[in-house]
C-alpha cells in the first residue's frame, strides 16, 4: 500500500469538505452567503496550495513552512466571518483567531530567524481613517464593515 503524501491528504480533505458543502442545497445567487462562501473558498485554496512544500530535511523549517499558510488560512476565513457573520459570539471568536494566529505566525518566523513581514493595518481595521468622516471615539473599531 502506497503511503499518503501531504498533497494526497490535503486534496482528500478539500474534496471531502467540498462534497459536504455541495451536499447541502447551494444558496441562491442572490443570497448574502454567496460572497462569504466565495471568499472562504479562496482562503481554503490558498491555504492548501501554501501547505504543499518540498521538504527541506529540517523538521522545524518544514513545520513552519506548512503551519504559516495554515494559520494565514484561518485568519482569512475569520476575516470573512467578520465581514459577513452576524452571530456576535462567533464574530468575537473570529477576532481572537485573527490576533492569536498572527502572533503565532510571528513567533514561528522569529524562532527560525526569519524576518517579520512589514506592519499593516489589522484585517479587521479600516486601512486608513477617512479624511471626511471623523472617528466617533479615539478607540479603534474592531468590526469589519459589512458589504452590501
Amino acid at each position: 500500500m502506497r503511503p499518503l503524501s501531504l498533497r494526497m491528504v490535503s486534496t482528500t480533505i478539500s474534496l471531502s469538505l467540498g462534497a459536504t458543502v455541495a451536499a447541502f442545497a447551494a444558496p441562491p445567487a442572490t443570497s448574502p452567503e454567496v460572497p462569504f462562501l466565495a471568499e472562504n473558498q479562496v482562503a481554503m485554496d490558498k491555504m492548501v496550495a501554501g501547505m504543499e512544500i518540498r521538504p527541506l530535511g529540517d523538521v522545524d523549517q518544514d513545520f513552519a513552512a506548512m503551519m504559516i499558510p495554515h494559520h494565514q488560512g484561518a485568519i482569512d476565513m475569520a476575516v470573512a466571518e467578520l465581514r459577513y457573520g452576524r452571530n456576535e459570539k462567533l464574530r468575537r471568536i473570529a477576532q481572537e483567531i485573527v490576533v492569536e494566529q498572527q502572533q503565532e505566525i510571528a513567533a514561528m518566523r522569529l524562532s527560525l530567524g526569519q524576518p517579520l513581514p512589514p506592519s499593516v493595518a489589522a484585517p479587521t481595521q479600516p486601512s486608513a481613517p477617512s479624511a471626511v468622516t471623523p472617528r466617533p471615539s479615539p478607540m479603534p473599531k474592531m468590526d469589519v464593515p459589512k458589504e452590501q
